[in-house]
């Protein structure tokens, strides 16, 4: 049986132009110029620059209404393809013959560099080796990973050797073999653990008391070291606390991750390009937005005269009202991208200002312990969005300050109370913590119940296991791995 009714519903969707204005928001400087690039590129309508006729505006506002013009246009009027076609000249037509070596593009090439492995190989040419073991040792130096490890057992490589290589051979060989590789540079590279990784380095470094006492500790006293038992190594080796903490100094001074000196690797390093700037002038904050975030754009002339032209036009053809929709499409995008680039400048500005007002204390003096207790809701509210948008501005953005450029989001923190009653902020608590670190006594470092007790002495009554979770997030060892002599 059908049945017909009536429901109203109530739904909320965002508008395409919606959904792109906050991707822009979200960009940080440098992707939003790659952005602004893209949309030069693909709209032929937006252009770069000031526009210089004041009229251009109002004209420009005035062809809405004849977009949906029925009158017919006359196909010979206007030459759609002298506007579409203009990057389509042939490169023999731009070219002259007068070119010299200095119009050369100057640009900076890249230098092609060599892989760590390659680096490895490159040097095993300098060692006599048979076939078999070149086949090894190019197996060996392919196992090792970016630290410089061969984390994988002598077994699991003698069985990949026969399966993928067609290499039979046998642990002691491939030990051999592994030995030659352990020779390489930078040293301690193709160590299988750290204990082997440091006595490695140790056994190349000039023979002296502390590094001869370094490579014992090394060889037959790890656990020991590693735990930090100081009183059983002295007792040990029958060594003075001065001579221990000489061999100390030798290890602490190796690389536990060889393959990370390795300065040909190539790895791309990332430039931070800050979005804001704030100085202090007079006493006061003073905001400014990097000027690559606000661009000067308009619509193109040439685009905007082709829509007009088509109004007084009395002919009509397909071809005709196919140009007049790619026109009007392209004017249109333009006009909302500028649009969305003034929304986008406007938001950021006004959401890092509210930020900065609020954090005055701890911009005014660059003292964490300055910072206010600030969620995303907090400045939301200040400045009436949403806290989506909020989160946009503040995960992707960094602020140059006159103490370091910092990303925007560290500034938000939670609250706890403290003995007065008073909302602090969790960064406030760290800080201290950090501080109460840094000075203790390091041959008794505290732990965790003496750090909580000093905190609740300071007017901060956390829990232990709180203050276990804030000094993990501190990256700070426990007390024992804090010892020293």
């Amino acid at each position: 049986m059908l049945k017909q009714q009536l429901q109203f519903k109530l739904s909320q969707k965002l508008s395409p132009q919606q959904i792109q204005l906050m991707k822009l928001i979200q960009l940080p400087t440098q992707a939003f110029e790659q952005r602004l690039k893209q949309e030069l590129e693909e709209n032929p309508a937006l252009e770069s620059g000031k526009e210089t006729d004041n009229e251009f505006d109002s004209d420009f506002e005035n062809t809405d209404d004849d977009y949906n013009d029925n009158e017919s246009i006359n196909a010979e009027d206007i030459n759609v393809d002298e506007y579409l076609s203009d990057d389509e000249i042939p490169d023999y037509r731009t070219q002259v013959n007068n070119y010299s070596s200095d119009d050369d593009e100057k640009t900076i090439p890249y230098a092609a560099g060599v892989s760590f492995t390659q680096h490895l190989v490159n040097q095993l040419n300098t060692y006599r080796l048979n076939d078999e073991e070149r086949d090894i040792a190019e197996f060996l130096v392919g196992s090792v990973d970016e630290s410089g490890y061969i984390r994988r057992s002598l077994s699991d490589i003698m069985d990949d050797l026969a399966f993928t290589q067609n290499v039979y051979t046998t642990e002691h060989k491939i030990e051999q073999v592994l030995h030659v590789v352990q020779q390489l540079d930078p040293a301690g590279v193709g160590a299988r653990n750290l204990q082997e990784c440091l006595s490695i380095q140790l056994h190349r470094k000039d023979k002296n008391s502390n590094t001869e006492l370094a490579l014992k500790i090394i060889d037959s006293a790890f656990d020991q070291f590693t735990k930090k038992h100081y009183k059983k190594l002295i007792q040990k080796f029958d060594i003075t606390e001065q001579q221990l903490k000489g061999a100390i100094n030798e290890i602490e001074h190796l690389n536990p991750k060889p393959g990370g000196s390795y300065s040909g690797n190539n790895r791309i390093v990332e430039h931070v390009v800050p979005d804001f700037a704030i100085k202090i002038e007079d006493g006061e904050l003073e905001l400014t937005l990097n000027g690559r975030n606000a661009p000067e754009l308009h619509v193109s002339r040439e685009y905007n005269n082709m829509l007009k032209g088509y109004k007084d036009a009395k002919d009509k053809s397909k071809s005709q009202k196919d140009a007049i929709l790619f026109i009007k499409q392209k004017l249109d995008a333009a006009k909302w991208f500028i649009e969305a680039i003034k929304q986008r400048q406007q938001t950021l500005f006004v959401t890092m200002s509210a930020i900065m007002h609020y954090q005055k204390d701890y911009f005014l003096t660059g003292d964490e312990r300055q910072l206010k207790p600030m969620i995303l809701k907090d400045i939301a509210d200040e400045i009436q969005m949403d806290v989506s948008t909020v989160s946009r501005v503040a995960n992707s953005k960094y602020v140059d300050t006159p103490y370091g450029t910092k990303l925007i989001k560290e500034f938000f923190s939670e609250s706890m109370k403290n003995d007065q009653g008073e909302d602090v902020s969790t960064r406030e608590i760290k800080k201290i913590l950090e501080t109460v670190i840094e000075e203790e006594n390091k041959k008794k470092p505290l732990t965790d119940d003496a750090l909580a007790a000093i905190l609740k002495d300071k007017g901060y009554p956390i829990a232990r296991r709180t203050v276990a979770k804030y000094r993990e997030q501190l990256d700070i060892p426990v007390a024992r791995l804090r010892k020293k002599i």
